[in-house]
């Protein structure tokens, strides 16, 4: 009998190196044969809106049945919306996970064909997404108002239009501190800008302070414990410093409610974020995120009782999207909602859904009982918007 000898380290990782990755060809789905979920058609849009220059992609999927699907992400390149392509084609509209493998160094690509292929099975089964998600869980989303401008004057024409859309919690950017301005004096001026907002929306009015990541950890400790005594919903984003020290220092400052993950597409990082205990709602982006994916993170947040509310400052698909996910998630808080100052981009926005605005009432959008979206994308608006059709 030969006599056996455990391998070496080297040899072992080695070997270990050689397997393949797990989203790679060889663990891929054969390609669907003939069966009408099986995408036969890829159509993409770069769209640019006209006065603000927000950007987002917008992916069309046509499957062999005849259904078509839309579905929204961030900006996107041209050669990454090939590459889409190439992997979606041929595939079947229920392939979400490997789609979500296949796409997940192009996040924008994954939640926009995603989102794309989840509005083609709601459609082909006659029911609206979030009743296909397992919805819903109310039959109104709440909304927030995603303002544009950095001063209280700036932002007072979105201010406008988003209470007139029937809003009544909205976002408001800290102002950017000067690194010549001393702390006190910095704290003086956010606060001095929340009070101008508040005053400008009223006292039926309710106020998320928008950090953008842009502060110090130490910053925005400072500033949450000036503002907790005005209430504001969530302080969003107040540091791009996402490490466990640097959070429970803004943690440990104030009783403010912290929101964070909108830069963040990896599940395992938004795993770290909520153990560390430092967020009580969860941001994934929808722009960089599909619903499919968001549904998973949101199952990690109920674990830890923290509530979502995906960040969007994308189009009018992406917040109809966002709407039917908010219905079918028990945590839901609000969906944001991008308004513009402009009325040529609010008029885009809305030719882009076919005539069906971004609004509701007494601060509730109150949900759509069609199939997929609930509504018909204007394609017609979507060339006349689009940088570049693909």
């Amino acid at each position: 009998m030969v006599e056996q000898f455990p391998r070496p380290m080297a040899e072992i990782r080695t070997a270990r190196r050689k397997l393949p990755a797990i989203d790679s060809a060889a663990f891929a789905p054969p390609p669907a044969g003939d069966h009408p979920l099986k995408i036969v058609e890829f159509r993409a849009w770069r769209v640019k809106e006209p006065a603000s220059n927000r950007r987002y992609t917008v992916v069309r999927l046509r499957a062999q049945g005849g259904i078509a699907g839309y579905g929204e992400g961030g900006p996107a390149v041209a050669s990454e919306i090939a590459a889409a392509r190439t992997v979606t084609m041929n595939r079947r509209a229920t392939e979400s996970e490997f789609i979500r493998a296949a796409l997940r160094r192009t996040p924008a690509l994954e939640a926009a064909v995603n989102n794309a292929m989840l509005d083609v099975v709601s459609r082909a089964k006659d029911m609206p997404i979030y009743r296909y998600l397992g919805g819903p869980v109310r039959f109104k989303a709440r909304l927030l108002g995603h303002l544009e401008g950095a001063t209280p004057a700036d932002s007072a024409p979105s201010l406008e239009r988003a209470k007139r859309q029937g809003m009544a919690a909205f976002t408001t950017a800290a102002p950017l501190r000067d690194s010549m301005i001393p702390l006190q004096s910095y704290i003086d001026v956010v606060a001095k800008h929340y009070a101008d907002m508040q005053a400008l929306a009223g006292p039926a009015g309710e106020w998320v302070l928008d950090g953008a990541g842009a502060m110090t950890p130490g910053d925005a400790a400072s500033v949450a414990n000036a503002l907790e005594h005005a209430h504001p919903i969530w302080f969003d984003e107040p540091t791009g410093v996402a490490t466990p020290d640097a959070l429970a220092k803004i943690v440990e400052e104030s009783v403010m409610p912290i929101g964070l993950g909108r830069n963040i597409t990896d599940i395992v990082e938004f795993q770290r974020l909520l153990a560390s205990g430092s967020v009580n709602i969860v941001r994934p982006d929808l722009g960089l995120n599909s619903l499919a994916k968001i549904r998973r993170i949101a199952a990690l947040a109920e674990t830890h009782y923290v509530g979502i509310a995906p960040f969007h400052n994308g189009g009018p698909i992406g917040t109809m999207a966002g709407l039917h996910l908010n219905a079918s998630l028990i945590q839901a808080y609000a969906q944001q909602v991008p308004v513009p100052a402009s009325d040529r981009d609010a008029a885009m926005r809305a030719e882009i859904t076919s005539g069906l605005k971004e609004k509701g009432e007494d601060g509730f959008f109150a949900l759509i009982n069609r199939p997929g979206l609930g509504f018909e994308v204007n394609e017609k608006a979507l060339d006349a918007a689009s940088e570049e059709r693909i």
